[in-house]
């Protein structure tokens, strides 16, 4: 087994590790938005370990493939853009925050804009 070898079996394993991670954070995490952190970011890094990976084994077997590269940087681009506009758009919605939350740091950003907004 070469060090290439080595070097894919672990990105795959810890790319599956944190999606399984990542799975259970979503059905164990108490509210919309520790869910949506759970989906947006872990799964995120676990999907381009697993594409690297991929990526790494072609390229072992001496086939580029260009594609792997752009899907591995649009999921890096626009997974994280997506929850975070998730989670503001639950926000907006009224969604409230978990009861064990000790601060709301949006809470007055939101406030000076409906203020903005509403003269």
């Amino acid at each position: 087994m070469t060090l290439i070898e080595i070097i894919i079996s672990i990105l795959l394993l810890a790319g599956g590790a944190l999606s399984i991670i990542s799975g259970i954070g979503i059905l164990r995490l108490p509210d919309v938005y520790s869910r949506i952190h759970a989906a947006s970011k872990v799964s995120t890094l676990g999907a381009i370990l697993i594409m690297t990976a991929v990526f790494l084994y072609f390229l072992l077997e001496r086939i580029f493939v260009p594609k792997l590269l752009l899907t591995i940087f649009f999921i890096f681009l626009t997974a994280p853009v997506a929850g975070l506009m998730m989670g503001r758009s639950a926000y907006r919605y009224g969604i409230k925050l978990w009861g064990k939350s000790t601060e709301d740091d949006l809470k007055k950003y939101m406030e000076i804009k409906t203020k903005e907004n509403s003269k």
